[in-house]
């Protein structure tokens, strides 16, 4: 099962985007303390799609405390030069 649960504060105001074919979608990044150590921040790069993200664009703002689940996953692409990133 790929599940996730993160409880954090938002790094900054999102902005609604829309794709080609006019689906809203918004990003943005969360700052979510790990627990059992001291100063340690992770920064979560998070994306919501059509309904959601449109949610989000209206109610959350910068420095929110905000809980969200859903799942993990990562992309990988090859840049100009040949070395593959992950994202």
């Amino acid at each position: 099962m790929n599940h996730i649960s993160l409880l954090g504060r938002t790094t900054a105001d999102t902005e609604l985007k829309l794709t080609q074919t006019g689906k809203p979608v918004v990003s943005f990044s969360l700052a979510v303390k790990r627990p059992y150590t001291k100063d340690t921040t992770d920064f979560i790069n998070v994306v919501a799609w059509d309904k959601q993200a449109e949610l989000v664009n209206k109610y959350v703002r910068k420095g929110q405390l905000i809980a969200l689940e859903g799942y993990l996953t990562y992309r990988t692409y090859e840049s100009q030069n040949g070395k593959r990133t992950v994202a």
